[in-house]
């Protein structure tokens, strides 16, 4: 039988913490979570490869060192509610599901979020609430937030996310070409009308589809 424990764990030494994530809770969080139970069927012995895996609807699961990379970056405390934008697998939400008190995530394709709730609930995390929607508007009657995670690449920060986080909130969010490189922003807002911008290098997303981000190819003009 697979051992998915000894896959987990050596999948966090290897490709986690080799690549430079140090914050312990994100890693226990990494090495708790079992990512075989968001892969679709067929894929879960390659669940604990570092990389990306379809889920249906043109998209994929996260690669595990990206959702551990943007989750430290957004300094998740215990007490804290977090967005999260693109739910797919439901695998990041169930990492962030771990960290903080509450998560909020939208997924704007209704057969991925409704796949998405259903792992999570089978996986035991109660604590995570999914919507359907255009996650470029965020979830306005549910902020202020401490931290909004976006895992799409958008043409610049929507500012329906920035207004929703909470003073002191952290926004982590790729932006730059639709089909290629972006860079990875932390923004975080000192005061109502204050934002500070940090780059945190080059990243590689699928595009964020929505009224601030960018328009749905299969949707005319």
């Amino acid at each position: 039988m697979f051992d998915y424990d000894y896959a987990r764990r050596r999948m966090v030494e290897a490709h986690i913490v080799g690549r430079g994530v140090r914050d312990e809770r994100v890693l226990a969080a990494l090495r708790t979570v079992p990512r075989e139970a968001f892969v679709d069927k067929g894929y879960e012995a390659f669940a604990y490869e570092d990389g990306p895996l379809p889920i249906g609807n043109g998209q994929t699961i996260s690669q595990p060192f990206i959702v551990a990379r943007m989750a430290e970056a957004a300094g998740i405390a215990p007490g804290d509610r977090v967005l999260e934008i693109g739910t797919g697998s439901g695998y990041a939400a169930a990492i962030l599901a771990e960290l903080a008190s509450t998560v909020f995530s939208i997924e704007r394709h209704g057969e991925l979020a409704a796949k998405a709730k259903r792992r999570l609930r089978r996986a035991g995390y109660g604590n995570v609430a999914i919507k359907v929607g255009d996650g470029t508007k965020g979830w306005a009657e549910r902020a202020p937030f401490d931290a909004i995670l976006v895992a799409a690449g958008g043409p610049s920060v929507p500012l329906s996310l920035k207004n929703q986080l909470a003073i002191g909130g952290r926004l982590v969010i790729p932006v730059g070409d639709r089909s290629g490189e972006q860079r990875l922003l932390r923004v975080t807002r000192s005061a109502p009308d204050a934002f500070a911008e940090e780059d945190l290098g080059g990243v590689t997303f699928v595009p964020l589809i929505g009224e601030e981000g960018w328009a749905n190819p299969a949707t005319p003009p």
